[in-house]
């Protein structure tokens, strides 16, 4: 059987929320990494068979198939159709996973799969619209539920789950400042060492300036200025904004194809798509569901835990990945050695291509041989994907 191999991979850097591609369109930002693929890859994009491309907000500037506009913004044939894809926070790591089962089943030789979110110019929650996404039938089931409002539109809340893992894994306020202050000092270093370099596709920028850094690297935070942050969620709780990812704008791309094309076509495959998986739990907590994910891509990849080299575990908030850790014994000294979404931004229907472009990037500077990406979901789901360096 052949293999489904990704033969390029890059991102934007990541913008803050009203920072540097506050100003630019989100179908243009996603234009932006269609093109800078195709230039590093030297892929025709005549070739390309789809792109999926995953969006959390899809509404407004990100209506109408941002995937399609992207495709046609990037000045690519009309020829190419895109699809736009939401599984909410890993929208753009479930589009990895249709693209490489897509090049596996034969429907497909080439397909781009990647994402964007502009949170600034549309802002989260924006597609709720005033509506009720879930039904009386889904409310009378989790009525009286600890982390449920009964008197809210949208009764389901991450933050409010992120409390209830720290509260049921027992962290502290100074265990959570503690691994945000770790994310940013992570990033910090891999960007003055360059590690990011090779990755990003400086964005162009109306002031005829370039955006060519990610900006949400707070070099100057510390446990004291962590410690002064309110709670939100909770009036005794430990989560706050500094123990949490970023509200931000940015997009990925990464090009998937068969062993065999990419072979017949030049071209050089960076890592396999060894095993990809998706599960879910209770959508209450709804952040805990990357501990299943990762037990069941381990159990389909017939790999333990030690064997795996790199972990990236989205940094939704800090008690994801620490719970992560707690359940799996995994070594935390392989747990976002680049940093993390408290540091870099998430920036939701495109963090899961930038989060496993990175996470290949490390990989090819470091010899590793698997790498698996899990990251949290609205809804209570999480995607689980290792890949294996070639």
């Amino acid at each position: 059987m052949s293999d489904a191999v990704i033969v390029g991979a890059v991102r934007t850097p990541v913008g803050r929320r009203k920072g540097s591609l506050a100003g630019v369109h989100p179908v243009d930002l996603s234009a932006h990494v269609l093109r800078a693929l195709a230039e590093r890859t030297g892929i025709d994009p005549g070739l390309v068979d789809d792109v999926i491309w995953g969006c959390v907000s899809q509404v407004g500037e990100q209506s109408w198939n941002v995937a399609r506009n992207a495709v046609l913004a990037a000045g690519w044939p009309e020829s190419v159709p895109g699809t736009t894809l939401d599984r909410q926070c890993g929208s753009s790591q479930q589009a990895l996973h249709f693209a490489a089962a897509t090049v596996l089943s034969g429907q497909a030789d080439l397909v781009v799969a990647g994402g964007v979110e502009s949170m600034t110019r549309v802002p989260m929650g924006s597609s709720v619209a005033g509506g009720m996404p879930f039904s009386a039938a889904i409310l009378e089931r989790y009525r009286g539920v600890e982390g449920v409002a009964a008197d809210s539109p949208l009764p389901f809340n991450q933050g409010v789950g992120a409390e209830l893992i720290a509260q049921r894994w027992r962290f502290s306020r100074t265990q959570l400042d503690e691994f945000a202050l770790a994310s940013h000092e992570k990033a910090a270093a891999a960007q003055d060492a360059g590690a990011f370099e090779a990755e990003l596709a400086p964005v162009a920028l109306a002031d005829g300036g370039k955006f060519s850094a990610d900006e949400g690297i707070r070099r100057d935070t510390s446990l004291a200025k962590l410690g002064e942050l309110a709670t939100p969620f909770r009036a005794d709780g430990v989560v706050t904004a500094g123990s949490a990812s970023q509200i931000s704008d940015g997009a990925a791309a990464l090009a998937v194809t068969t062993a065999e094309w990419a072979s017949r076509h030049g071209l050089r495959p960076l890592a396999r798509v060894h095993t990809a998986v998706v599960a879910a739990d209770d959508p209450v907590t709804m952040l805990t569901a990357p501990i299943p994910a990762t037990a069941k891509a381990l159990r389909r990849a017939g790999l333990g835990i030690e064997e795996i080299g790199v972990y990236e575990v989205n940094e939704a908030f800090a008690p994801v990945p620490l719970a992560w850790l707690a359940e799996t014994e995994a070594d935390p000294e392989r747990l976002n050695p680049r940093g993390g979404a408290i540091a870099l931004g998430h920036p939701l229907g495109g963090s899961g291509a930038r989060i496993m472009t990175t996470m290949l990037q490390h990989m090819r500077d470091n010899g590793i041989r698997y790498g698996l990406q899990t990251m949290c979901e609205g809804g209570g789901m999480a995607n689980a994907t290792i890949v294996e360096l070639l």
